[in-house]
């Protein structure tokens, strides 16, 4: 279990889940190769049509630092993140950092 998860929540254009579901298996292949440990990312199945969710584990906030220079610098994920912004469906996304308290 990672001692840092990083729990991102998007607000979605509710007519673009197709979009979202694309971004979500590209960083599938993408975050473990950069040094993250993806949990998963969650579409709404029912209920509010507007919200998604996306949890990536690391060991430390420091390794999260070193995973997000490497993001910046890959074509790839560089790629995933213009694909977002072109097809606008992110409406706005939030990260809180939470921490495992279990024994």
């Amino acid at each position: 279990m990672p001692a840092i998860t990083c729990f991102i929540r998007y607000e979605l254009d509710p007519h673009q889940r197709e979009a979202f579901r694309e971004y979500a298996q590209n960083w599938g292949r993408i975050i473990a190769r950069l040094g993250g440990r993806l949990l998963g990312y969650w579409l709404p199945w029912e209920g509010t049509n507007f919200e998604a969710w996306g949890l990536v584990g690391f060991d430390s906030l420091a390794d999260y630092e070193a995973y997000r220079l490497r993001l910046k610098a890959d074509p790839e994920a560089r790629a995933n993140f213009e694909f977002a912004q072109a097809q606008r469906f992110i409406l706005r996304e939030q990260r809180t950092f939470c921490e495992d308290v279990r024994p």
